[in-house]
């Protein structure tokens, strides 16, 4: 009867109403993430950084790479990439120079101011997140466990944009 559906609500309506314990796993993963991030972007602020403006430091920490290596290695488009270098210039945060070796090429590389708001990023170790956690430990490693599970199980396509894979540069949070 169309009273009944309408008193019952669509499936999007009545999938909201669902408590967390009953959503699906990829529900529960998506929207852990969006509140994890937004809480980051709301305290990154304080330092000039975003949730892209601080993973694109976390990769640069470890030396220059060229604009498309660095979106690869953050896993993002380089257009996307584009627009958080420019905003990490702006900031004083990253820095564009020719390579040495290529002077077609562009690298970009983490300043000392870059450095030094990468350390002061609240948030940098997660200890917000996981200090809500019964076992963060466990969490966390279960966490390495699915990404690399769906990384080796990614397609070649899919492979191409892909982080490294090994536990440690996925666990790595090191300052």
């Amino acid at each position: 009867m169309p009273g009944d559906r309408a008193t019952a609500g669509s499936a999007e309506e009545v999938a909201e109403r669902l408590p967390p314990d009953e959503w699906p796993l990829g529900r529960l993963l998506a929207t852990a993430a969006r509140l994890l991030r937004n809480a980051f972007d709301a305290d990154l602020v304080a330092v000039g950084l975003n949730h892209a403006g601080f993973v694109a430091l976390h990769v640069l920490r470890e030396g220059a790479l060229s604009q498309a290596e660095l979106a690869r290695r953050c896993q993002v488009q380089a257009q996307t990439m584009s627009r958080t270098v420019d905003r990490l210039l702006r900031y004083g945060f990253v820095r564009r120079e020719r390579d040495q070796a290529d002077a077609r090429r562009l690298l970009v590389s983490i300043t000392s101011a870059g450095r030094r708001a990468y350390r002061r990023a609240p948030g940098r170790d997660s200890a917000h997140a996981l200090g809500m956690l019964a076992d963060p430990d466990a969490f966390r490693a279960e966490l390495v466990r699915l990404v690399l599970a769906l990384q080796n199980a990614a397609t070649p396509r899919d492979r191409e944009s892909e982080i490294p894979r090994s536990a440690a540069a996925l666990g790595d949070q090191g300052g």
